[in-house]
């Protein structure tokens, strides 16, 4: 069994360990030392995250209640918690200095027990599930009651890994590359076996696990389940239409809707959506569910297409419209039919048990027009395949009279990707690109707006570290009413409140246009944005949609090259 204590070491080893290499070294012995039955959730752990991604669990633990639970655990006030934040910049450090000062009669660290007395990972993880649990009436208090129990419980090595993770802000830099690597080191399987069985199961923990009970041929084994969501396959931007049909030959070409991802699972009359963020969205969507049970003749599917919401002149309507469908949990059915959702359905990954991940786009389509009856609710989304110039810019153009926002130029013998970004396929907007950015972090406003949250810390994100890298603020593009709503929104993230600075837990995603990307020794990215302005607010998106540091570069080398 592993204590708690252990993996607390590991992680002050691991913090500590400069280079990613040396770092995936100390991460495969850490992993190694877990059993099979620990490694699921020491796999998360080390990442910062205490359920996998696709899970519809949340620990949902905001500063209010961890200060709590730190004043309830040491005996001192919140305004001390809060004063001690504000010093450190960590929680951590503020869970080890706070336990600290509590007196000795409290025994609140477990220092004063034997080994054998320790808490273990899987009662961590035991007390983390339950806080997810805690709902309605009274859910507060049961948050801070497990929380308090944990500090109780921990020495002071641990107490401030227990609150980071409370957080899911561990900040010891292990992102999925290393742990990926880390798992491929550990037990002895290749890399690219790794990646796979990722790509098909969205979790890194039952990856691990199954590498140290079968080794790779186990994992080999992992294949796609229902009512599982697996990344989507993301586009890269076309320079230029002549440019894309250069680097495909002859590419299938497609509207590129003015809507939200929904990836579709059908297990019988079972009808399951996910939004581009993994999140079960089914019980918002009932139209769409009635279309998909209706429609699609599959014992079993899963489908990728575009949800749209369309006004009385059959143009699409905001997107911000369509992220109200996407949030509603009450007055659902009202909402429907203010909100009417239409569902275009262009991929399908999987098909009565079989996965199609392999076989080629040309191939996957043919199967989708065999299982999809179009109808007014729902449609296969028309593919021309083409490699003439004027054809293709016929099309982008049809897609822009009708209000959608470009189109995608795919590879038809091109498999199905998830969660990656490359030339297969591309996509042409008629306007500048923009970057998904995660908000980090936010300032308080002055004069009228001294209430409001006033502008906004962005960062972009390094896949083998798994960290955000800021690089830099936004401040236009808000109106005052959205201000509102949008420090409502962080009013949870808050991981600290120090003076008229906000550090924000990583969960939202801004759509940010800009005027040039410029080198900077400001911002820990090495980049700044030159007049960033605010798009969207991306609800659809998940945090590893984020734009990439080498992403940014790339963007910033082709601007030089072009000026």
């Amino acid at each position: 069994m592993m204590n708690f204590r252990e993996f607390a070491q590991a992680c002050k080893v691991i913090e500590d360990t400069p280079g990613s290499l040396e770092m995936t070294s100390r991460v495969a012995e850490l992993l190694d030392r877990a059993s099979p039955d620990e490694l699921p959730v020491v796999t998360h752990f080390v990442m910062g995250e205490v359920f996998p991604a696709w899970s519809s669990e949340e620990v949902g633990v905001g500063a209010g209640i961890l200060y709590a639970a730190l004043a309830r655990s040491s005996g001192i006030p919140v305004s001390e918690i809060e004063g001690i934040v504000k010093e450190t910049g960590d929680l951590g450090e503020t869970a080890i200095r706070a336990l600290g000062k509590s007196s000795k009669e409290q025994a609140t660290f477990s220092s004063f027990l034997s080994e054998s007395d320790d808490i273990s990972v899987l009662e961590v993880f035991q007390r983390f599930r339950d806080i997810s649990k805690a709902s309605g009436k009274g859910s507060q208090a049961a948050k801070i009651k497990n929380l308090q129990y944990l500090f109780n419980s921990a020495s002071p090595e641990e107490v401030g890994y227990i609150a980071r993770l409370a957080v899911e802000d561990l900040r010891i830099g292990v992102g999925e590359g290393i742990v990926r690597n880390a798992i491929a080191s550990a037990f002895s399987i290749p890399v690219e076996v790794v990646e796979r069985g990722f790509m098909l199961t969205n979790d890194l923990g039952l990856v691990a696990s199954t590498a140290k009970k079968g080794g790779t041929e186990a994992v080999s084994r992992l294949d796609m389940r229902l009512n599982h969501p697996i990344r989507m396959m993301l586009a890269q931007l076309a320079p230029t239409l002549e440019a894309a049909i250069a680097d495909i030959g002859r590419p299938a070409i497609e509207w590129k809707f003015d809507g939200a991802r929904v990836q579709i699972h059908k297990d019988g009359d079972n009808v399951r959506l996910y939004s581009r963020r993994l999140e079960d969205i089914s019980s918002s969507l009932p139209d769409i569910v009635a279309s998909i049970r209706e429609y699609v003749h599959a014992d079993s599917a899963i489908l990728d297409g575009e949800a749209v919401a369309m006004d009385e002149n059959g143009r699409p309507r905001a997107f911000q419209d369509i992220l109200k469908r996407f949030r509603r949990k009450y007055d659902v059915q009202l909402t429907a039919k203010q909100i009417p959702l239409n569902i275009n359905i262009f991929d399908i990954m999987y098909l009565n048990g079989e996965n199609l991940l392999d076989q080629p786009l040309i191939n996957r389509r043919e199967l989708l027009r065999n299982c999809v009856e179009s109808a007014d609710s729902i449609r296969v989304d028309r593919q021309v395949i083409t490699d003439d110039p004027e054809e293709v810019n016929a099309i982008y153009t049809e897609a822009l009279r009708a209000g959608h926002e470009g189109i995608m130029i795919k590879n038809p013998q091109s498999p199905y990707s998830p969660g990656k970004r490359g030339k297969n396929w591309l996509k042409k907007k008629p306007v500048m690109e923009t970057l998904d950015l995660v908000v980090i972090g936010a300032e308080w406003g002055y004069g009228r707006r001294t209430s409001v949250m006033g502008s906004f810390a962005l960062a972009c994100h390094d896949p083998e570290t798994g960290r955000f890298l800021p690089v830099g603020k936004v401040a236009t593009g808000f109106s005052d009413e959205q201000l509102a709503e949008l420090t409502a929104l962080f009013s949870g993230l808050i991981i600290m409140d120090a003076g008229k600075k906000v550090e924000l837990r990583p969960e939202v995603i801004f759509e940010v246009a800009f005027e040039e990307i410029q080198k900077s020794t400001n911002y820990e990215s090495g980049y700044a944005l030159r007049f960033p302005r605010l798009v969207n607010v991306r609800d659809d998106k998940f945090l590893e949609d984020v734009e990439t540091i080498g992403r940014l570069g790339e963007m910033y080398r082709l601007q030089r090259e072009r000026n």
